[in-house]
């Protein structure tokens, strides 16, 4: 597999699958250019290089046709801005007309595509699309790492067509490099934070967590079917009742491998789901009939502090609590807050998944981590272990 930097780019057309699938207001402007800022170092590689770009993308979920609140000619302001040129847009992505405008794109320019997914053979994978998109460029570069679960045409089939002129950008290798960091070359003691709604989410990724990590940290609401599972008392929280017995297996199979799983002993509950309820914070295995978790406590903070503060290796994905409400925040933030605390130590901090992302945003500690990731699906089944089919087509 040849890398980014040592391709020749003079003369060049590179076709990029990125991921520019970001937030837009009621007025179509973007609101988070963090995935667009995320590309510009291959965009900008290239065109330093001699060559020039031509830009992929999907937005949103369009219904198998044009619609124009998924159009991505919303975020080409935004790009042009972030890149300080003015890209060029064409409103097919292989009609004649985008043909045309690739074909007669000079060195240096951008060439942004409409939203692969106006084309439901975008998803199907279809072979015939895919040589289409192929037709755009001379080299392929995959650099949307938030996609490389799905074995698209633009992410997956179309590689196929560059048998040796393909290669990840810097952020998809970036990704690939940060998350082989935690999983095959942490420092030991090795932590997991594991939150989020539900286990059977997350039962695949906690079992392969199992086989790499010390410690495994649980918070969300998933934390109240561990405790279930353990004859405790969870009142009104949210139990997936018919994965109980998942839930036992995984606090076994722990044991078994020496893993220490941490629970929190206490918890902030609601007597109903709202940001203006009444709260208290009890026992977790004895929480009162009517009343909810919706945070873990001061004593768990505490807790999960010191694990944290004694792990070298860490990785974080999903919050503690529903931190969408801002009486329900102070167990993520205080996650976040020890991360940061543990990194600037010297331990390696990956967070990744859209929620912990979004809350480690929100407290404002982004910088202070090490690697924030921009999977969430992708970051997820590659934790499980599971070979992604966007890397796969690079590298085979």
């Amino acid at each position: 597999m040849k890398k980014l930097e040592n391709i020749n780019f003079a003369g060049k057309k590179a076709l990029i699958r990125v991921d520019f699938n970001v937030p837009l207001d009621s007025q179509f402007n973007v609101t988070d250019d963090t995935r667009i800022r995320r590309a510009l170092p291959t965009v900008n590689h290239i065109l330093k290089n001699g060559g020039a770009v031509i830009l992929m993308s999907h937005l949103g979920r369009p219904k198998g046709g044009y619609e124009e609140k998924f159009s991505l000619a919303h975020v080409l302001p935004t790009l042009s801005n972030l890149l300080g040129i003015d890209v060029k847009f064409v409103n097919d992505c292989v009609s004649d007309d985008a043909f045309a405008a690739s074909g007669s794109l000079e060195m240096g320019q951008v060439l942004l595509l409409e939203n692969l997914r106006f084309y439901p053979h975008e998803t199907s994978g279809d072979l015939s699309f895919s040589k289409s998109l192929a037709r755009h460029g001379d080299v392929y570069i995959n650099d949307a790492f938030g996609t490389a679960h799905r074995a698209h045409a633009s992410t997956t089939i179309v590689a196929q067509f560059f048998e040796n002129d393909r290669a990840f950008g810097f952020l998809m290798q970036s990704e690939i490099d940060h998350i082989n960091k935690f999983l095959e070359e942490g420092k030991r003691p090795l932590t997991a934070i594991m939150g989020g709604a539900k286990v059977s989410s997350k039962i695949n990724v906690i079992e392969n967590m199992l086989t790499k990590v010390d410690h495994l940290i649980v918070g969300g609401g998933m934390i109240y079917s561990f405790i279930k599972a353990e004859g405790g008392q969870v009142g009104n929280s949210l139990v997936e009742d018919d994965k109980l017995d998942v839930a036992k297996s995984i606090l076994n199979m722990a044991k078994e491998k020496g893993v220490e799983i941490h629970l929190p002993e206490d918890s902030v509950v609601a007597d109903q789901f709202s940001n203006d309820a009444a709260t208290r914070v009890v026992s977790s295995d004895a929480i009162p009939e009517g009343w909810m978790g919706m945070d873990i406590g001061p004593n768990a903070c505490a807790h999960f502090r010191e694990v944290i503060m004694n792990s070298q290796t860490i990785l974080w994905n999903g919050p503690m609590g529903v931190f969408e409400m801002s009486n329900f925040a102070a167990g993520s933030k205080e996650v976040a807050k020890a991360l940061a605390d543990a990194t600037k130590n010297g331990a390696y901090s990956l967070i990744g998944g859209g929620d912990s992302v979004a809350a480690i945003n929100a407290f404002g500690m982004s910088e202070q981590v090490s690697y924030i990731s921009t999977g969430g699906g992708a970051l997820m089944e590659y934790l499980e272990g599971i070979t992604l089919p966007g890397i796969k087509a690079i590298l085979d």
